[in-house]
């Protein structure tokens, strides 16, 4: 695991973006070898995106030959929703680069057989080649995507039941009122993203101390979802100061000089 600790959320988001856009240029896509990219929705990846547009529009990176999937959706909201997940990344990144509509990937939560769905998701990442990097977030009780505490670390896509406290967490998209919030959602599972090639995840703010915490000193556990990065053979958490506040300051310390000495080794 890569912890790389920046000042605020706009460096974190900053370094996030042009990571990506790396990862795609070197990959150097094709139509018949497209880029595969997991991508996450909520207040964590907003500056991420805008950054990741911007990039777009200075010819720094394109999306033509990228396929996404995206980790969730609620269950019940049609794509025109304002608070769907389709509407969140048309409104932040889809509409503003030259991906292809036929290349992007979100669940479907108003399928007749939710459960079916779920079944086809997966075995649409599957026959894409499975994805080569997923961007995610972590909630503050450390779950990443909807894998709520206590989820499986091996479970696929899948409907989960959203706890209280993600449905309070979310409520500020849905008039602060939790009775709006959806109490179902479609979402990849620990073991989907833990399939990708390379996973990163953008973690900042005091709220997340504690989780990233977890996550990153304490032991791999079903209760703190994101801790399932600690395995995973290229897994890279991209911080802010505020976020690695509980973090010990020889964990700090250790990172920041790992850094350092990776950024020296490239100027060398």
């Amino acid at each position: 695991m890569r912890v790389i600790i920046h000042e605020n959320y706009t460096d974190a988001s900053a370094w996030t973006a042009r990571h990506i856009a790396r990862r795609i240029n070197t990959f150097n896509p094709s139509a018949e070898r497209p880029f595969v990219l997991g991508l996450p929705t909520g207040s964590s990846p907003v500056a991420v995106y805008r950054e990741m547009v911007q990039l777009f529009n200075e010819k720094k990176v394109s999306f033509r030959h990228v396929v996404t999937f995206n980790m969730d959706e609620y269950a019940g909201l049609p794509a025109d929703h304002p608070q769907s997940y389709h509407f969140f990344m048309q409104q932040h990144l889809f509409r503003h680069v030259d991906i292809s509509p036929g290349h992007i990937n979100i669940p479907d939560g108003t399928a007749d057989n939710l459960d079916e769905e779920c079944r086809r998701y997966e075995e649409k990442i599957h026959a894409a080649g499975g994805i080569h990097l997923f961007l995610g977030g972590m909630g503050s009780d450390g779950h990443i995507a909807f894998n709520e505490p206590g989820s499986s670390l091996s479970s696929r896509t899948r409907v989960k039941t959203l706890c209280e406290e993600t449905r309070i967490a979310n409520a500020r998209f849905f008039e602060n009122d939790p009775g709006l919030v959806p109490e179902t959602a479609l979402s990849v599972g620990v073991g989907t993203v833990m399939d990708a090639d390379e996973v990163v995840l953008i973690v900042t703010g005091n709220t997340k101390a504690q989780a990233l915490r977890q996550c990153v000193e304490g032991g791999v556990s079903h209760m703190c979802t994101a801790s399932m990065l600690q395995v995973h053979k290229q897994a890279v958490i991209v911080c802010d100061d505020a976020a690695a506040d509980k973090l010990k300051v020889r964990t700090v310390r250790y990172f920041k000089d790992i850094e350092r000495e990776a950024i020296a080794m490239k100027e060398f």
